[in-house]
């Protein structure tokens, strides 16, 4: 507890600042950093930041029957997920909602769900209901000593100056190496850059951090989130959980989804959304010139403005005063946004207008 103490406090010290509305940091190395004086932009993304993400929890599986009892509950294939792979993996009520999404790894004793601390003690309390004999133990892994901090870098200076302390870096999107110094993820890639999380000790942290901030633009949540939004990477929170199906964010053009895996909660429901019939609804990326935006908030088409015709699943500033943000929407509506500037607006049809920005990849169901 006192190393991550003093981790808090020299983030503190180097001028962080917690999350609007948190109040002080806490002294622990949880509290929510937004940022170091001001929110980062996408060219600073662009260019190499380096952040300090204290909002995400982790939970530890151990355990002969962990993969195989995982297998039985996420979207995702977890029996044949080895050692150098990072995949993401949902989890759904019996009516293929979910309640969470998470980024998995794992290695030689220990299977790993990063997922928002907040939702953290819920989800771990229900996956343990469902554990009855199996050979499977959950723990929150982030009390774990090489899992106490994780650095998010991105942009085009991240892998050169992650160089300076791993010889090789992961060589692909949803790779991982280990190291003395801990565990370099490679998630999704963003403007065109490679991105990472190295969960590391507390005090390595922070022996790198000064070293880092020498040539890369430093951020806190706000900054990792902004860049897993530009990469199309939704995360379920507190406010949209059991809103969507995972096809609805996407979610199996990411790799999200395995379709010839057995069964899991929801996995019929999924399945038919799949399957039969046309998808409707498709996940995109937005700017709202609207720092009030917030996860949960509605979209309505000035078209039809009775009823709202999508969701916000995501949301960051974006350090020109608004908001860029993944949203869930009808295809019709993202159809019309895509092609008529002010066709959507946020929280009313007489609300801000919604810009509608390139998706890093295709949606299959459009051509956008």
């Amino acid at each position: 507890m006192e190393i991550m103490n003093n981790w808090n406090q020299f983030l503190t010290a180097q001028g962080a600042r917690p999350v609007a509305g948190d109040g002080a940091p806490d002294g622990t190395a949880n509290s929510p950093v937004a940022d170091f004086g001001q929110s980062l932009t996408v060219a600073q993304l662009q260019e190499g930041f380096v952040a300090a993400i204290t909002d995400q929890g982790l939970i530890g599986l151990n355990g002969d029957d962990a993969a195989s009892f995982l297998h039985g509950q996420l979207t995702n294939d977890v029996e044949h997920l080895n050692q150098e792979q990072v995949r993401l993996a949902g989890y759904c009520t019996p009516k293929g909602r979910l309640l969470a999404s998470f980024l998995m790894w794992r290695n030689a004793t220990t299977i790993y769900l990063q997922l928002p601390r907040a939702i953290q003690p819920a989800i771990q309390k229900r996956l343990q209901m469902f554990v009855l004999r199996a050979k499977a133990k959950l723990h929150d892994a982030s009390a774990d000593d090489a899992n106490q901090v994780v650095l998010g870098l991105g942009g085009q200076r991240a892998s050169a100056a992650l160089s300076a302390w791993f010889p090789a870096l992961p060589a692909t999107p949803f790779s991982k190496v280990e190291h003395a110094l801990g565990t370099l993820l490679r998630v999704a890639d963003a403007f065109g850059s490679a991105r990472y999380e190295w969960l590391t000790s507390a005090a390595t942290a922070q022996d790198v951090w000064q070293q880092l901030a020498e040539t890369l633009a430093k951020g806190g949540n706000d900054a990792w989130q902004l860049s897993d939004i530009h990469a199309g990477i939704p995360q379920i929170t507190a406010a949209t959980q059991e809103q969507f199906v995972p096809q609805m964010v996407n979610f199996e053009l990411l790799g999200g989804v395995n379709f010839k895996k057995g069964c899991y909660p929801g996995q019929e429901i999924v399945a038919r959304s799949q399957y039969l019939g046309k998808l409707k609804r498709r996940t995109t990326l937005v700017s709202i010139a609207d720092p009030s935006v917030v996860a949960g908030g509605e979209l309505f088409a000035v078209s039809d403005p009775e009823q709202p015709c999508g969701m916000v699943v995501n949301a960051a500033p974006n350090g020109v005063g608004g908001i860029d943000a993944l949203v869930e929407m009808k295809l019709g509506a993202i159809e019309e946004g895509s092609s008529a500037a002010g066709a959507v607006r946020y929280g009313s049809a007489q609300g801000v207008a919604v810009q509608f920005l390139p998706m890093p990849y295709v949606l299959d169901a459009l051509d956008l």
